[in-house]
């Protein structure tokens, strides 16, 4: 039985989407299911165990960390859930630890009254997650990181309310606070357009890890992954997992992220009526055409976001 424990949401400070205890085996599956080098795995966990071991007893002063990690890359390379499998994987590290995981919503604090969003901001850092790093070892989510940390040097005062740069102020200076007395604090943050976020962040962040689009090897265990699941519902299916002609499906799939990979293959399972009433009809074929239909898409959408005006 899972030992999620979800606040409810009227229970819940402003800014905070999720709080749940951990370990939690559902997290666990998440950090399972994202197929990317071991060794980058291996240096993400490490330098989180190390947020936990180090920073309440070596001084800043000699190594000035900040207990952020920032995890980047494109639409659907699996950040996000990296990041929430990755808060399973520490608690797992340290028995007993009773840590929780804190998942920010950002965009609820945007406002468009002037002052409000740094005020909203500084009460998140401040209070929400500095009251729960107080409590006990705790890692905070906070996706879409750009939404809270703009980049000051290319936003426009007269484009840009000035609410914006005060928002990213208030990061900065809230970082800092959390850094020096809250030892027991790990920041998972995210970002599609790491290019957007401000440098004073970034140069924060203790490590910066892209994590990629999927090779020709991650797309094979990607499709025979969701096969195998596929074959315990449907075990027709499982025929197809040795398939040679896997490798095929798997260069066709190159280029794609990795859920889009795992939608291709519920793509080729609506192919045509009769495998949507019984999947166990699947064949590679499908998964082929399915395949290039998604790249076939995407060329077009970015042949139209190329065209000239």
């Amino acid at each position: 039985m899972s030992q999620r424990a979800v606040l409810p949401f009227e229970e819940r400070p402003k800014g905070i989407q999720r709080i749940q205890t951990l370990p939690d085996p559902a997290l666990g599956a998440l950090w399972d299911s994202i197929i990317v080098d071991v060794e980058m795995k291996s240096r993400l966990l490490s330098q989180a165990v190390l947020n936990f071991t180090m920073r309440g007893r070596v001084a800043r002063t000699i190594i000035p960390l900040h207990g952020v990690i920032m995890l980047t890359g494109l639409p659907g390379t699996g950040k996000t859930s990296l990041a929430r499998g990755l808060a399973d994987r520490v608690a797992k590290s340290f028995p007993g630890g009773k840590f929780r995981l804190l998942e920010v919503e950002p965009h609820s604090l945007a406002s468009a009254a002037h002052g409000k969003t740094q005020r909203a901001v500084t009460d998140l850092f401040a209070q929400s997650i500095a009251e729960a790093a107080a409590a006990g070892p705790t890692i905070v989510l906070l996706d879409e990181v750009e939404t809270l940390a703009a980049d000051r040097a290319k936003l426009s005062l007269e484009a840009n309310p000035i609410d914006v740069h005060r928002a990213t102020d208030a990061v900065l200076v809230q970082l800092d606070a959390l850094a020096e007395d809250h030892p027991q604090l790990l920041i998972v943050a995210t970002s599609n357009f790491p290019q957007a976020v401000d440098e004073a962040f970034m140069s924060r962040c203790d490590l910066i890890l892209e994590i990629p689009l999927p090779d020709r090897e991650a797309c094979a265990r990607i499709v025979k992954e969701c096969l195998a699941g596929l074959a315990g519902v449907y075990p027709g299916i499982g025929k197809l997992v040795g398939s040679p002609q896997i490798n095929d499906c798997a260069a066709a799939c190159v280029g794609l992220d990795g859920r889009a990979i795992r939608k291709m293959v519920a793509n080729a399972l609506a192919s045509d009526p009769q495998t949507a009433m019984n999947p166990e009809r699947l064949t590679i074929a499908a998964l082929l055409d399915a395949a290039k239909a998604v790249h076939k898409t995407r060329a077009k959408k970015n042949s139209k976001t190329e065209a000239p005006a």
